[in-house]
């Protein structure tokens, strides 16, 4: 369903040919589907994304980009100059995930790494941002080439560590909106696993939602199984804090403001006629609204601390939140303006509005910042693939899976695009 209206789409023009800007696209995709290619074949994890960064670099350079690298951490900025006018950033995510890729494609990433806790493990692009990068760097190129065509700064952000919701604050905070350009409008997309190549859509509004990952230890008093009358058993206290905190969205909530509580992981013992001393409990903490993620973290501990004195337990339990991220809030006007330029550039049988997910994504730091921004949805399965799936009621891999493997050329056909209509739609006229 579009949620432009018709007013906005009265004057549409679907035919993609009649956008000078993107008529050197053609040239350009063998050699963006050649730097895709080598992306997704050496991906590298969050923190530790050199030489993918240097890649990046290299090619804004060739564009005639002013390029800084090291901009927290793997980071790199670079700068288009061209006239007064408006700021427009693109962000690119740079990071992979350790996950084993198994698609079975003769280009199938084989990459074996370390991670920071010194494991063996595999890596994948198991989440696009290859499609991404590779996208990014199509619209540098078109909007280079079409510098007669537009007034204002680019400013092209590929940052690292997003699967680590790290990469965007630490750029913020290593002067990414004071000794760059700060930008009038920030934009960015995903491939989305649910959606055909060659549609987009747009979610006004919440997009992504706000996360927390929350760890409790809960203590009790140890001993034999046989004689639980000699002990405080955390396993019980465990049970009844785990029972209890579903409270929280089923009895404390406003059903209108989504909220998720979701204990993943629950440890504690050794042998079945042993009362283990603690229990711990693994929990990640999902909401868009920040005022409901506050009354669901205040009320985990309430109930953790209650849950705990009401078994006597020898002291209260211990309650850490270990990592957080801010929920994207998509700027309405910004939104309408963005699914307006889409559907002139591409018809608006390929635009639709998006739904909000429960996932995470640190480009809300940015929107948090002050800058007018927006993430849009780009389509990445194969037409065919996705038809023959709905046809059938079967599911398709979803992102962050070993066997996500996009339909890249027109993913990348696509996104390169839509970056390049929505820069232009946003900087100054000559």
């Amino acid at each position: 369903m579009l949620f432009v209206t018709a007013a906005f789409l009265a004057a549409a023009s679907p035919v993609l040919a009649q956008n000078p800007a993107l008529a050197p696209l053609d040239a350009a995709l063998p050699d963006l589907q050649k730097l895709y290619l080598d992306l997704h074949q050496a991906p590298e994890l969050s923190f530790h994304e050199e030489k993918t960064a240097a890649k990046m670099a290299e090619r804004l350079k060739a564009l005639g980009y002013q390029v800084t690298t090291g901009v927290g951490g793997n980071g790199v900025v670079g700068v288009l100059a061209n006239g007064k006018g408006p700021t427009v950033m693109l962000r690119t995510d740079l990071d992979a995930l350790p996950v084993e890729e198994r698609t079975g494609l003769p280009y199938a990433s084989k990459v074996r790494t370390k991670d920071d806790s010194g494991n063996d493990v595999s890596v994948m692009h198991a989440c696009g941002h290859d499609i991404h990068m590779t996208s990014w760097i199509g619209a540098a190129t078109l909007l280079a080439k079409a510098k007669a065509t537009w007034r204002g700064t680019v400013v092209m952000v590929g940052q690292p560590a997003e699967e680590k919701v790290g990469g965007a604050a630490m750029m913020l905070k290593d002067g990414l909106f004071t000794r760059f350009p700060k930008p009038d409008y920030a934009i960015a997309l995903h491939d989305h696993a649910g959606l055909p190549a060659g549609k987009l859509q747009v979610t006004p509004g919440y997009a992504y939602a706000n996360v927390n990952t929350v760890e409790i230890t809960i203590y009790g008093r140890g001993g034999h199984g046989a004689l639980p009358y000699t002990t405080v058993d955390p396993i019980v206290i465990a049970a009844r804090t785990i029972v209890a905190l579903q409270t929280l969205v089923a009895r404390e909530n406003n059903p209108f403001d989504p909220a998720v509580v979701t204990v993943g992981s629950i440890h504690g013992g050794t042998r079945p006629n042993i009362i283990p001393d603690e229990v711990k409990l693994q929990l990640t903490v999902r909401s868009y609204k920040d005022e409901v993620r506050k009354a669901l973290l205040d009320g985990i501990e309430r109930i953790a601390r209650s849950e705990a004195a009401a078994a006597g337990a020898p002291k209260p339990p211990q309650v850490t939140v270990v990592d957080s991220s801010s929920s994207v809030y998509n700027d309405p006007a910004l939104s309408r303006r963005l699914a307006a330029a889409f559907a002139k550039a591409f018809g608006r049988e390929n635009v639709g509005e998006g739904k909000p997910f429960m996932v995470s994504e640190d480009f809300s730091e940015y929107g948090r910042a002050g800058v007018p921004a927006v993430i849009f949805d780009l389509g990445a399965v194969e037409p065919g693939r996705y038809e023959a799936a709905q046809k059938a009621g079967t599911r398709l891999p979803p992102l962050h899976s070993s066997e996500w493997a996009p339909d890249y050329p027109a993913a990348i056909r696509m996104g390169a695009s839509s970056l390049t209509v929505a820069a232009l739609d946003l900087l100054g006229k000559p």
